[in-house]
Parts: structure tokens; C-alpha cells; sequence
């Protein structure tokens, strides 16, 4: 059974857990500037700390651990430590020539924390995966960067695609389970990394490993930062004919639980959520206990909405805890009957 039919054999029995926040666990180990450069980067010509990628190879030892948490957590999907882990982002700190490596390492870290968590806990790990996080970039197709310009773009399709297509390669390569698409703002920078997924399958013709989406909208309006409704949005990326379509991020699970209905409501496959512990504080911090975050996206569960739930910005092990403790037991939504036409 290939993981695509394990994945679909699960969903149909219960609901999945997804991990919750990478970057809120790391800053709990409040490194410094030289613990995110290690030996190998000593002398390295610009600032690093931020570059939670780059901790892959630096500090393993920190990420697995973290991974670790999740899954004692109850985690059955964790995300690689991969969210800016493309060339493009990288570029931030001039380490562009390291994606591939950041990603190879992170996608071999995440899949020895599961096989370590099962030796030393004796679990059976059977349900466990490793998703290749891909992030939205921090350069838009949609949108000009010049307010007096708006036809100006920073960056072109084919430049986001092929560093798409080497953070896949990585991943791909190195063990992944799933490849994630998150947090999406601008639907064409997603479909720019569909058709990297795509074209790195086509060209080597391995089996394709199953696709999650997952987009953000972005404030009450209901809307992705580039402009575009959930229903166009789903509309714009089903052609990836994902395993999964979601959203994650910008929103607690108070203010997204609108959105999840309605995409309950649309979507023809999987539905993941994944929101922040609650909205940010005056000083940027998440407030929302386990226990508040938890029961909200329980009463998702109990209306029939989800079939994957985790965590994004402010959620640690605790919240994921009780998220999968508030829905164990709980039915998936079952995968809607689509009409045909005789």
C-alpha cells in the first residue's frame, strides 16, 4: 500500500492531527546569533539569527527534539522545518546556494524523529508521516512591491517555480510522506509550486507522493491577500487534484471557523485546518490556551467539517494534545458524493 492509500484509509476512519508551531517552539530555546550559525558558519558575512531553516544544519539535534514533542503529542503529520527553505527566501541571508541541503537535511531529520520516537516509546508508527512544508516565499506574483508601480513585479513565474522545483527535488528525495503547500496568500505563487510538483514527477517519473493545500485568508473580508474568496481560490488550485485542501495561519480557530464551514461546504476532497493559538497580542504573543483552542475546533469535528486539525503561529505540544484528545473518538467528514451526468 502506497502512502496515498494509507492516508485515504485513515481519513476515512478518523480524524488526522497535524503538528503545531515550528517557529514558537524554537524561540523557546532563545538562540543566539552564534547558536544559529555553529562551527560551520563562524565567519559567515551577514547576521543568520532568524533563519530558522538553517537551524537543519546547525542545530539537528534542537529540530528532531521538537519534532519529537509533536508526535509524544499525538501528532500524526509533522511539517519539515522548510518554510522559507527555497532560494528565493534564502536569498535574505545570501545562503541561497544552500536550499537544497536545508531541505534534504530537514526532510531526514523529521523522518528519524519518527522512526526514533517509535524505538523509544515502543509505538506503532504505522500512521506517522513526514509533510514537506512549502511556503508562500517573501516575493508575490500578484502583487507590485511599488505602490507608484503596480504593474512592477519582483520576481517572475519561471524564478518561483524552479526554486519550487529544487526545494521539492530535495524533500522528494530525502524521505517525504506528503509535499505541503501552506500557507498560501497569492494563489500564483501556489500554482507556480503545483506546477514544480507537477514537472519534478513528470521528469523523473517516480510515484507521485500526495499533495496538501492549504491557503490563509487573511482578515474578516474572507478574502487571501491577493484578493481572491475561498470558493476562488479553491476553484484556482483544484486542478492539482490535491489529497487535501485547507487553510492555516493569520486567523485563531474563532475567527476562521466561518471559512472552514464554508470550505466544508466546497470542497470535493480532504478538509484541513490549522489555525494560530488565537489573534496576537499588543506585543505579538499568542494567549489561547490548549484548552480554548481545543474546544473550538472540537465543535468543527462535531459538525462534520475536518478530517486533518493541528496547529499554526502560538500552538505548542500542549495544544496539539488536546486538540487530538477533544476529537478522539469523533467521525471525519465524509467525502461528498459528487453528481455525475449520464
Amino acid at each position: 500500500m502506497n502512502v496515498e492509500s494509507r492516508l485515504r484509509e485513515l481519513l476515512n476512519q478518523r480524524i488526522l492531527i497535524i503538528d503545531g508551531a515550528m517557529g514558537t517552539m524554537i524561540q523557546r530555546y532563545k538562540l543566539q546569533e552564534e547558536d544559529y550559525r555553529g562551527a560551520r558558519f563562524k565567519d559567515w558575512h551577514s547576521d543568520v539569527k532568524g533563519n530558522n531553516d538553517l537551524l537543519c544544519i546547525t542545530q539537528p539535534d534542537i529540530i528532531k527534539a521538537i519534532h519529537k514533542e509533536y508526535l509524544a503529542a499525538g501528532a500524526n503529520i509533522i511539517e519539515t522545518n522548510t518554510f522559507n527553505a527555497q532560494q528565493v527566501s534564502l536569498t535574505d541571508y545570501d545562503m541561497q546556494s544552500l536550499a537544497f541541503e536545508v531541505n534534504a537535511a530537514a526532510a531526514r531529520i523529521a523522518k528519524e524523529a519518527i522512526v526514533e520516537y517509535g524505538k523509544e516509546t515502543g509505538t506503532d508508527i504505522s500512521d506517522r508521516f513526514v509533510a514537506g512544508a512549502i511556503g508562500p516565499m517573501n516575493k508575490t506574483l500578484s502583487l507590485s512591491p511599488d505602490v507608484n508601480n503596480p504593474g512592477y513585479r519582483a520576481i517572475t513565474f519561471d524564478e518561483v517555480a524552479d526554486a519550487y522545483y529544487e526545494q521539492i527535488k530535495a524533500l522528494v528525495e530525502n524521505g517525504v510522506d506528503i509535499l505541503l503547500i501552506e500557507t498560501i496568500f497569492d494563489t500564483l505563487n501556489a500554482k507556480a509550486a503545483i506546477y514544480a510538483v507537477n514537472k519534478y514527477f513528470r521528469d523523473t517519473k517516480r510515484e507521485k507522493l500526495p499533495v496538501m493545500i492549504s491557503g490563509t485568508i487573511t482578515d474578516a473580508s474572507g478574502r487571501t491577500l491577493s484578493g481572491q474568496t475561498l470558493e476562488a481560490f479553491y476553484i484556482s488550485v483544484m486542478h492539482a487534484n490535491p489529497i487535501s485542501i485547507g487553510l492555516n495561519c493569520a486567523l485563531g480557530a474563532s475567527e476562521m471557523r466561518p471559512h472552514v464551514e464554508e470550505l466544508s461546504d466546497l470542497a470535493a476532497c480532504y478538509v484541513s485546518a490549522y489555525p494560530n493559538a488565537g489573534l496576537p497580542n499588543a506585543m505579538g504573543e499568542y494567549d489561547e490556551t490548549p484548552a480554548q483552542t481545543a474546544a473550538i475546533v472540537a465543535e468543527w469535528a462535531k459538525e462534520g467539517w475536518v478530517n486533518m486539525l493541528g496547529g499554526c503561529c502560538g500552538t505548542t505540544p500542549p495544544h496539539i494534545a488536546a486538540i487530538a484528545n477533544a476529537v478522539k473518538g469523533l467521525a471525519p467528514r465524509p467525502l461528498p458524493v459528487l453528481e455525475t451526468i449520464a
